[in-house]
């Protein structure tokens, strides 16, 4: 794993802790406990290296604000560091008249000071994963006040910006890796739980099972998400098969098929930054290119709001599983015609999959037989197939007009479904 070596932690690493006190004196004393006063004094200062020191302190602080004064600073932040109007309006008029500088001033004056504030708090010594972990507390903040939402906007700005494509590096884990990254695999497995170190061990070691993960020069010691894959003799329709651990493992240039299984996002305080599309297809053509008699690259994935909508609709009266044929159709019904008023696929994993790219290739019934799949998705899972030659076609049709790629068999069986009034938006996985 990349070690971090960041500019920031070797300047506070050679300040030391007493050049706050030298720097600012009494001004600094009179506001050393208000973070929002220094967030002021920070966006003021000029140097390098006490902006460092300023932005450390102020992230330490606000580590360890209660939840009613971090939800004051929250409040100074929509209120105080936002968009002078003003301004905007004089930049306005500055374009009106064609000033050749007014559209940098009404671009300067169009951006609210929190970005720049976050800016220079992303400059303290871990300052990166430090505003992850703050944005998550934002977000929980969010859910009983919405007008804190323009904060989430401006930060979820920059985190998209930070941790675009271009700086993710890819890292395969396996039974080498070290201790501390593999704790975190178990802890942040979403989808099939890892109990024990025995059931880890079961996922990574033998030659038949992957596991590959995005890392950021900023966060090196934190997976930000991860994929486990199984490769198999042909496509595998039940989880339990998947993670029984008695079981021989195929040799990896016998497979012919590779199973995406499970793929968990890490950081809370990521959320709204997708990574998930870019880690499938850069681990099939990694595959790929390690086992070239690799021919299938498909997900088994749950089908989580399965159940939820069956009784919303009416279809489970006694909270009993339908028979085989009607689930089949039910989950055919759901995945292809249940809408959110966007018009993108109610089921999350579905619109996930289907906005990548990838086609609804087979619908499985008996396929979890886990407490969790029989209450979210009534034990279906579905199979999702990534056509590495045709991916990009069908993703750039999903955002054009909202087409799914949906097998003849499936889209047969959905066809046959009444309509459905669509869902409330919600907010993409």
């Amino acid at each position: 794993m990349p070690k971090d070596a960041s500019f920031s932690k070797l300047v506070m690493g050679l300040i030391g802790p007493g050049l706050l006190p030298r720097l600012w004196g009494q001004k600094l004393n009179a506001a050393q406990n208000d973070p929002i006063k220094l967030s002021h004094m920070l966006l003021t200062t000029r140097g390098e290296v006490s902006g460092t020191a300023i932005a450390d302190h102020i992230l330490t602080l606000l580590e360890g604000l209660s939840n009613a004064k971090l939800l004051a600073f929250f409040a100074a932040l929509r209120d105080d560091f936002e968009v002078d109007q003003e301004a905007v309006q004089a930049a306005l008029d500055r374009v009106k008249i064609n000033d050749p500088k007014g559209l940098q001033a009404l671009q300067m004056a169009a951006e609210p000071p929190r970005q720049e504030l976050f800016r220079r708090l992303n400059a303290a010594p871990g300052g990166t994963g430090r505003l992850v972990a703050l944005r998550c507390k934002l977000l929980k903040a969010l859910r009983d006040d919405p007008s804190l939402s323009p904060i989430d906007f401006d930060l979820r700005h920059l985190l998209r910006s930070w941790f675009n494509r271009g700086f993710l590096m890819p890292a395969r884990i396996d039974w080498n890796t070290p201790a501390a990254i593999l704790e975190k695999i178990i802890a942040y497995e979403a989808v099939h739980a890892i109990d024990t170190w025995d059931e880890l061990r079961t996922r990574l070691a033998p030659q038949d099972r992957r596991c590959f993960a995005f890392f950021h020069p900023a966060m090196p010691n934190e997976p930000l998400i991860f994929v486990e894959v199984a490769l198999t003799q042909g496509v595998t329709g039940n989880i339990q098969e998947i993670l029984k651990p008695a079981r021989s493992a195929l040799a990896a240039e016998a497979a012919d098929t590779a199973i995406f299984y499970s793929i968990s996002n890490c950081q809370a305080g990521l959320a709204g930054v997708s990574f998930g599309a870019f880690l499938i297809k850069q681990v099939a053509a990694d595959l790929k290119a390690e086992l070239p008699g690799l021919k299938t690259f498909c997900t088994l994935s749950p089908v989580p709001g399965l159940a939820r909508w069956a009784k919303s609709q009416g279809y489970l009266p006694e909270g009993k599983r339908p028979a085989p044929e009607t689930l089949s159709s039910l989950a055919a019904d759901y995945l292809v015609n249940a809408k959110d008023s966007a018009g993108r696929p109610l089921d999350p994993v579905a619109r996930f999959h289907l906005g990548n790219g990838a086609e609804l290739h087979r619908i499985n019934l008996d396929a979890d037989s886990s407490a969790k799949g029989e209450t979210q998705s009534l034990g279906v899972m579905v199979n999702y197939l990534y056509d590495l030659d045709t991916v990009e076609a069908r993703h750039e049709a999903f955002a054009a007009s909202g087409t799914l790629a949906v097998a003849r068999a499936i889209r047969s069986q959905s066809a046959r479904a009444k309509p459905h009034k669509p869902e409330p938006r919600t907010q993409p996985e």
